[in-house]
């Protein structure tokens, strides 16, 4: 394998699809062929001493008042290219980091792959002069990684002359995942949210516009006329997080739902394995879509039936009615509580789904699997 710097903006501790995506990626090659630019942070010392690999935090960006604030990577990168003896760069969002692959590789002759999680996308193609730096960014990157088909999709309808350059590369969860914590670390957290005797809806999802939360708090009542005993445990936080909380409490939820906050990463799988049924009802919001939504295979890993909201990729993370539901839910909204009645109801059902859901992780979803798709550039995968 090539020695690779991975550049990214958002990475652990920082909780998101994006952070975790980079990480684990990192963390299934080489540990001594990758290092990894990450910014700085809240807590980052405690999260980079448990990382085998080599990471180098920085403040990457320059503050606000200061344009184009990205001009502080390309000094940043050039050093780390040089000592490190970097062959190729994997950057994470096209724009604004793009620009920096594309002046390391002039000044340095680094060559350098895009990986696209989709915000990146929808920003860099809002106006002419913005797809021009993307055409310029993308044209002389050696390949286009995308999180999912469906996003791929979306930039080629703008961009079709890079089709022969782009590729799907698919985030895998964490092989942990796809093993139960010990069941008195699930009896304790079971135990602390008061969850004996409930039947467990979980979302773990960042509180924002897309994500369907507001569906969700209006389907609850409905639900608890036949399942009179059912909690919805929410993980995550956001910009939206006290406008839900104040829809749970003008729908008298309170005692409903159990709502935890940001969970780190490595703290997660617990809350999967207390659940009876994983429900994120994702849908386009203002030209936004999921690129994937790494929870549903997360969820999946675990073995959870799952009830899926139709949105760019999701469809792909979620097969309707093999490895779970997906609902149109600007379409469909009054299916919403009643697929997630079925999925609490009829058990053989709901298991049926589950199992065919994990069995796909196991076989498609391994970070060895993907990363194969890359060895033209990157190199063999040991």
């Amino acid at each position: 394998m090539k020695k690779i710097l991975i550049t990214t903006l958002e990475y652990p501790p920082h909780v998101g699809g994006v952070a975790t995506y980079v990480h684990q990626m990192a963390q299934a090659m080489d540990k001594e062929k990758v290092v990894v630019l990450a910014p700085k942070m809240k807590g980052d010392t405690q999260w980079d001493e448990g990382v085998q690999y080599k990471i180098i935090r920085k403040k990457q960006l320059f503050p606000k008042f200061v344009w184009p604030r990205w001009i502080k990577l390309v000094f940043q990168m050039r050093k780390i290219v040089k000592q490190e003896e970097i062959e190729i760069i994997l950057i994470n969002h096209v724009l604004p980091v793009g620009y920096v692959g594309w002046i390391i590789k002039k000044m340095l002759k680094v060559p350098y792959v895009i990986i696209s999680h989709g915000t990146d996308i929808l920003m860099g193609t809002r106006n002419k002069w913005k797809i021009n730096m993307v055409k310029k960014v993308m044209g002389e990157s050696e390949q286009i990684i995308f999180n999912s088909e469906s996003l791929k999709r979306r930039l080629l309808r703008v961009l079709p002359e890079f089709e022969n350059k782009s590729t799907v590369s698919y985030p895998c969860p964490d092989k942990e995942f796809l093993s139960p914590p010990p069941q008195e670390e699930i009896d304790r957290l079971r135990s602390t949210l008061a969850l004996e005797g409930k039947k467990v809806l979980l979302t773990v999802s960042r509180i924002e516009d897309g994500k369907g939360f507001p569906h969700l708090v209006r389907a609850i009542p409905k639900l608890l006329e036949s399942e009179p005993h059912l909690v919805w445990l929410i993980v995550g936080d956001g910009p939206k997080k006290q406008e839900i909380l104040n829809d749970i409490q003008k729908h008298s939820l309170q005692n409903v739902v159990r709502y935890v906050g940001e969970v780190p990463h490595e703290d997660l799988k617990v809350y999967y394995y207390l659940a009876d049924v994983f429900a994120l009802f994702t849908h386009p919001d203002e030209g936004r879509e999921e690129g994937l939504g790494l929870v549903f295979l997360e969820a999946a890993a675990t073995g959870l039936p799952i009830v899926a909201g139709k949105s760019g990729g999701v469809e792909e993370a979620v097969l309707h009615t093999q490895t779970g539901i997906v609902i149109d839910v600007q379409q469909q909204a009054m299916a919403m509580d009643d697929t997630i009645l079925q999925l609490l109801q009829n058990e053989e059902y709901a298991n049926r789904l589950a199992d065919n859901a994990k069995k796909r992780i196991e076989t498609s979803f391994r970070w060895d699997s993907q990363l194969k798709k890359l060895e033209e550039w990157i190199g063999a995968i040991s």
